[in-house]
C-alpha cells in the first residue's frame, strides 16, 4: 500500500491518494494533486505557487504534473542542501513536514495495517484521520494565539 499526502506548512494533510504498492510516485503526484480539499490561491507571475518534493520526482511525469497544476518544483536530492556563496545551508529541506504527518497517520491502528478489502473504505478512514490531524493543529495554533 502505498500512501501520497499533500501537506501545508504546519503538517496538514491537504490531499490524500492511495494505490498499490507497486506504483511509482509520480503517477501519484497528478492524483494527489486533484485530491486537494482547498484550491490552492491562483498562482501570478509575482507570486507562483511553490511545491517542494525528494528525488522521486526529478522525472519528466514528474515536471510534467507540476506544470498541468502551475507549481514551481524544488526538488532537492537527499543529503544535499542549498548553499550560499560561503558554503553556508541557506534554505534546508522541509521533507520533514510530510514525514511527520504520515508518522501522525501512522499513529491510527486502521491506517497503518489495512484491514479493509475495498480501496474506498481505506481513503474514507484516511480522510477521517486527516481530519482529526487538523482538528489537534488548529487545537494547538488557537492554544498560541488565543485572540
Amino acid at each position: 500500500m502505498k500512501r501520497s499526502v499533500a501537506v501545508e506548512s504546519n503538517g496538514g494533510p491537504l490531499g490524500v491518494m492511495i494505490a498499490g504498492a507497486n506504483v511509482h510516485d509520480t503517477q501519484l503526484l497528478a492524483a494527489t494533486l486533484d485530491a486537494l480539499v482547498l484550491a490552492p490561491p491562483f498562482p501570478t507571475e509575482e507570486q507562483p505557487l511553490h511545491l517542494c518534493l525528494d528525488k522521486a520526482y526529478d522525472n519528466p511525469t514528474g515536471t510534467r504534473a507540476l506544470a498541468d497544476f502551475g507549481y514551481v518544483g524544488h526538488v532537492r536530492r537527499i543529503g544535499e542542501e542549498k548553499l550560499d556563496d560561503h558554503g553556508e545551508k541557506t534554505h534546508p529541506a522541509r521533507r520533514w513536514v510530510v514525514e511527520r504527518t504520515m508518522a501522525w497517520l501512522a499513529k491510527y491502528r486502521s491506517i497503518l495495517v489495512r484491514y479493509e478489502v475495498k480501496p474506498e473504505n481505506y481513503r474514507g478512514l484516511m480522510k477521517l484521520a486527516c481530519i482529526l490531524i487538523w482538528t489537534r493543529i488548529w487545537h494547538r495554533l488557537k492554544a498560541e494565539n488565543p485572540d
